[in-house]
Parts: structure tokens; C-alpha cells; sequence
């Protein structure tokens, strides 16, 4: 298998710049799994991103593994998808019928020591990873405001579904924060689709959803004029700016609408928290992992299986649609994605640790 070194490679990932990597025939062949039915368990609800994920690559990797076996999407919600993943670090069935889907807010709290965290990402085997993007929008009263500035929507309470504090939610309140809005969190909230469902009934004044969960629903919303985009989170470049997310090219980035707003800048410990926490939670979000101990028989049949809905010539288009334009990983990019994805200095996490106790009274070990 021709590689990058290794260093170079989680830089790249972590960009998400196109790494191309050449995969070797494995030694053994591909493992038939004809009959068995694979149970791919995401700890969320079924009206989030992650199970838009999931149900868009359920149907290909069925038409991918060696005899066609059954894949089925499970949910699993509770406590900020911590339930879902501390049930998975228990499977020791390595026979390929079990797989797990874990998102960014499955990521945070195994990053900032929550509590309730019981799994080792370590211990997992990562075969697929791909990045994603996020927006958020206001209700159609507030976004008649929005000027590409948050200067007129100062002065006003706004109300957020927010699935934890710890979660993959504290890049659009540190966000918020730091646009000087003021935004009251409605806490405990199963998955971002029912975060929708509080905006869509009026429970809620401002959201945000992953690029998939946004192409779903949301834009629906907009295009009935019931929200107003906002900003995305954007992407980041080569360089390791926050440019303009490839999705949502014609949307400012949060970066943009912080330099247009007053008393919001771009540096500083904020900043670079805020920063920090996106790159681990967004250009590597949504990974695929089997247990740990599976046979490398297995993984590579998982591997070949990926790589092979990867190749297939329609695969970018219909992605895209579905999904969003974010590349896609596979094997040994997808390790180097979850070192991405788990990864973040400590200075970002003391920052957002002492921020999380200060703003919402969450006490956790820096």
C-alpha cells in the first residue's frame, strides 16, 4: 500500500485536501458474508445527520460486500450518543455484523473527559470516515435582520435545542457567544433533527444542522421562507484557513460573519478554541469503526467494500446531493482521519473546558 508519511497524511486529512492513496490486494480474500445481516448502529435519533449518513451508505455497502447480506440501521440515542458508544466498546463479536457509526458529538465528550464517557476510541477499528459541514439559520421574523453582520441581532433572546453542552452543540453556542447574541439552550434534545422539529413548531428561534440533515430538511424551510441561512461553519483550506464550505459556496462563513460583527475577531483564545474543536469535529465527523479485535480478514473485506462504493463513477454526484461535496476515506485514511478527529491542543480544551462551567455550569477534569 503506497502511503504518505504519517504526519503528513493527518495534516492532509485534517485539511481536507484529496490524499490519494493506492490499495494493495489483501493477502486473504474477501470474506463471504452471503445470509447474515449487519446491524450498523448509530447513537443518535432518526432525524439527524448521522442517520442520513447511514441510510445513504446502508444500501451501497449491501451491494458491496462479498454476498450481499443485509444492512440494517439501528438507533441508539441517549445521553448525547454516549450510551449508544459505551454500549459499543462492550461488542467483542468480530464476525463483521456489527459496525458503529459515531459523529462529532460522540467525539467531544470522549475529548473533554465527560463523565458518562465509558469507550476508548483507540479500541475501535475506523474502515470509513468522511467530512461534513454545518449551517445555521434563523426564523424568517429575526433573518429579515441578518445583514451578513450579528450587529441588528443583538438585544434579543434566541432559543436552541441543544443536545448537550459537551456535544458537537458547542460550535454553534461558542459561535454565537462570540458573536455577542444572546442565546438561550434548551438542553438534553436526542439529535439535531428533533432540534429541527423545536424550530419548525416555533419551540425554537435559531438552528443549526450538518450539511446533510440542512440538504434534507432545512432548506426546505428556506425556500418556503420559514428560515433565513445565516452562515455555515465553512472549510478549511490547504493552508488551515476558514474559507467558504464547497456545499454552500454562496453562504459567508462564521469566520466572515465575525469579522463583519462588532466585538467579534477572529484570534485570539476564543478563536483558536472555536477553531480547534471544528477541525476535530468537521472535516473527519461521521466514522464507520467494527469492534475491536475483528479478524483482518473482515476489515479488509469492510475496507475493499468502501473503497469500492468510493470508485464507483456516479459516486461524487450522488454523494454530493445527498450528502454534501466532502471527500471521503477509507482504511488507512480513515485512521488517519480519527487521529484528526480525537485530537485537539490542550490549551483549546482548558479554553472551553473553563467556558463550559462559566456558561453553563458543566464541571469536567481539564
Amino acid at each position: 500500500m503506497k502511503l504518505l508519511p504519517s504526519i503528513s497524511r493527518k495534516v492532509a486529512i485534517a485539511l481536507g485536501v484529496a490524499v490519494t492513496t493506492v490499495m494493495a490486494t489483501p493477502a486473504s480474500a474477501d470474506v463471504d458474508m452471503t445470509g447474515k445481516t449487519v446491524e450498523w448502529i448509530i447513537p443518535f435519533s432518526e432525524t439527524g445527520g448521522s442517520a442520513k449518513w447511514a441510510n445513504f451508505f446502508a444500501p451501497l455497502l449491501h451491494n458491496a460486500l462479498p454476498g450481499k447480506p443485509t444492512v440494517v440501521v439501528k438507533f441508539m440515542p441517549g445521553a448525547g450518543s454516549t450510551k449508544g458508544a459505551n454500549w459499543f466498546q462492550k461488542q467483542t463479536n468480530g464476525d463483521g455484523t456489527v459496525m458503529f457509526g459515531s459523529s462529532g458529538s460522540t467525539q467531544f465528550p470522549y475529548l473533554l473527559g465527560d463523565p458518562r464517557v465509558r469507550y476508548e476510541y483507540k479500541d475501535w477499528i475506523p474502515v470509513m470516515a468522511t467530512g461534513t459541514g454545518g449551517v445555521a439559520y434563523l426564523n424568517a421574523e429575526d433573518g429579515a435582520k441578518f445583514d451578513g453582520t450579528a450587529n441588528m441581532l443583538k438585544g434579543k433572546t434566541y432559543i436552541y435545542g441543544n443536545q448537550g453542552a459537551t456535544r458537537l452543540d458547542l460550535i454553534p453556542a461558542l459561535a454565537w457567544e462570540m458573536l455577542g447574541m444572546d442565546v438561550e439552550h434548551v438542553l438534553g434534545i436526542k439529535g439535531r433533527g428533533d432540534g429541527r422539529k423545536m424550530f419548525e413548531s416555533g419551540e425554537a428561534t435559531i438552528d443549526y444542522q450538518t450539511s446533510s440533515s440542512y440538504l434534507k430538511g432545512s432548506a426546505a424551510l428556506v425556500e418556503a421562507g420559514k428560515a433565513v441561512p445565516m452562515m455555515s461553519w465553512g472549510s478549511l483550506s490547504a493552508d488551515g484557513d476558514v474559507v467558504r464550505d464547497p456545499t454552500f459556496p454562496d453562504m459567508p462563513t462564521f469566520k466572515e460573519v465575525c469579522e463583519a460583527t462588532e466585538g467579534c475577531e477572529p484570534s485570539g483564545d476564543s478563536w483558536d478554541a472555536w477553531k480547534a474543536f471544528f477541525v476535530a469535529g468537521f472535516p473527519s465527523q461521521k466514522l464507520a469503526f467494527l469492534p475491536a479485535g475483528t479478524p483482518q480478514d473482515i476489515v479488509d473485506t469492510y475496507v475493499n467494500a468502501f473503497a469500492k462504493i468510493k470508485a464507483m463513477p456516479d459516486f461524487a454526484e450522488i454523494s454530493e446531493g445527498r450528502l454534501g461535496k466532502y471527500p471521503m476515506y477509507v482504511g488507512d485514511e480513515a485512521e488517519a482521519a480519527l487521529a484528526t478527529a480525537i485530537t485537539v491542543p490542550d490549551s483549546a480544551k482548558a479554553f472551553v473546558v473553563d467556558w463550559l462551567k462559566s456558561d453553563f455550569g458543566v464541571e469536567l477534569d481539564k
